[in-house]
């Protein structure tokens, strides 16, 4: 199996709108060309706008797609003990516990949000050039 990765809301977004630079473009297109992976706080946060029914739809079918990271135990225990390391807002911290649980790279364009967390990678593919 390959590496894996988790992408957040900020990148999903600027995929679907087709903001990232070209090579950030085909970069995503092998990942969704896998089964995408995102945590249950970047569902909500996609969802949770009133955005256009054709839009909504796109967002719903990419969902069903997915799979997504629910918060068992380990993941919340994960989360408090990232929150104690470390100043993070909790949305982030859960993001963070997935990708280290689940051994992937965390794809996002706020990588200072997630600066300086032991065992995470971060990549943005907003800055491939």
């Amino acid at each position: 199996m390959g590496q894996e990765y988790l992408i957040d809301s900020n990148i999903l977004i600027g995929y679907l709108d087709n903001k990232l630079p070209e090579r950030g473009m085909l970069f995503m297109h092998t990942v969704f060309n896998d089964i995408p992976r995102i945590s249950v706080i970047t569902k909500i946060e996609i969802l949770r706008f009133n955005a256009p029914e054709k839009a909504y739809k796109v967002l719903q079918e990419f969902i069903k797609s997915s799979l997504v990271y629910s918060l068992d135990n380990i993941t919340v225990d994960k989360t408090i003990a990232l929150c104690k390391l470390k100043k993070i807002k909790l949305p982030d911290a859960i993001i963070a516990a997935t990708a280290l649980i689940n051994k992937q790279i965390l794809l996002t364009r706020n990588t200072s949000d997630f600066k300086n967390i032991p065992g995470l990678e971060v990549i943005n593919p907003f800055e491939f050039a």
